[in-house]
């Protein structure tokens, strides 16, 4: 069974200016000569981690990770003016060519995987492989189970304690009234609708794992502006439709429709039985669009890329990848 690599620090950082007010925290690690890869975390608004170095070989791997706007180092941390998943591919694209790289692995998980499905989408000569893990597809279907008819029904004491953090007359549409609590005048309110969303994105993410923070403990600055941000995307529907080209895909919506272009490209997905954020439809749907891709479906996985179960699946994809593309 395959475990992370030992862990290792970038060989160089750097801000990618962009057009608007956002600087973008990219870093390299790994071997400068080697397979470039582009790691895409989730959230949105979750930022990059030291550990996801570490689902690569670095003597093979040329590693890039990146903190997409407003997230992790990037800043102004919770911007969200330009801050749309066009950006996001756009900066993508800005971040391969100041690099100098032809084609990348493109890594992604839950949110990640979404914009890593987008951006092949439009860049398709550019992804020499996609590895998606906690497949997420960004339609209503899948927020509204998250967050208004689904994964309430199996952890209902936490739903109801994040019902209660919205002011009463927002209950019926929950996902509206935690952002007229996030986007109103009431400092209490606010960071107390944020405290309860993210302890809601543990529970359901980490599942028996979920560690419930201390009673009464405050929700910080920078913890609302992280849920604002992840309600800026779902509140605009991830802005699907701003991604898809008018005359490519005419008469074709969302992200699966847009798939069939992706036939070609080597692709594994990753999926977790146990997935309650992602529930395993998602992944099935997926495979059935791309069937060529290798559909890995992992029984006693959740959502997070953490245990051994998931790191040894997701470890094992980069190695075969690696494999692939040696001289």
């Amino acid at each position: 069974m395959r475990t992370l690599y030992p862990e290792i620090n970038p060989y160089h950082s750097s801000f990618l200016k962009t057009d608007s007010k956002h600087a973008v925290y990219v870093e390299q690690s790994g071997n400068p000569d080697g397979i470039p890869v582009i790691f895409l975390h989730g959230g949105p608004c979750s930022g990059t981690k030291p550990d996801h170095r570490r689902f690569f070989n670095p003597e093979l791997y040329r590693i890039v990770l990146f903190d997409q706007r407003g997230c992790g180092l990037s800043r102004p941390f919770g911007e969200l003016e330009n801050n749309t998943t066009q950006d996001l591919i756009d900066d993508m694209e800005r971040i391969r060519n100041q690099l100098g790289i032809d084609q990348w692995l493109v890594f992604g998980g839950s949110w990640g995987g979404a914009l890593a499905l987008l951006y092949a989408q439009q860049h398709k000569d550019k992804v020499a492989g996609l590895i998606i893990r906690a497949v997420f597809l960004a339609r209503s279907q899948d927020f509204d189970w998250f967050a208004k008819d689904g994964a309430g029904k199996i952890y209902p004491e936490q739903w109801q304690r994040l019902i209660e953090s919205i002011p009463e007359q927002g209950r019926g549409n929950p996902v509206q009234g935690l952002c007229d609590a996030l986007w109103g005048e009431d400092e209490v309110a606010q960071r107390r609708a944020a405290r309860e969303w993210m302890a809601w994105g543990g529970q359901v993410s980490l599942g028996n794992d979920y560690q419930p923070s201390r009673k009464g403990e405050h929700a910080t600055e920078k913890m609302v502006k992280q849920v604002r941000m992840e309600l800026h995307y779902a509140k605009h529907r991830y802005f699907i439709d701003d991604c898809m080209d008018a005359e490519a895909v005419a008469g074709k919506s969302g992200i699966l429709d847009n798939c069939g272009g992706l036939a070609e490209i080597p692709t594994v997905i990753i999926h977790g039985r146990h997935d309650f954020v992602c529930p395993m439809e998602a992944g099935y749907s997926l495979h059935k669009v791309l069937p060529n891709a290798k559909y890995i479906v992992l029984p006693n996985a959740g959502h997070v890329a953490q245990g051994k179960e998931m790191i040894d699946a997701l470890v094992t994809a980069t190695d075969n990848f690696a494999k692939l593309r040696r001289p």
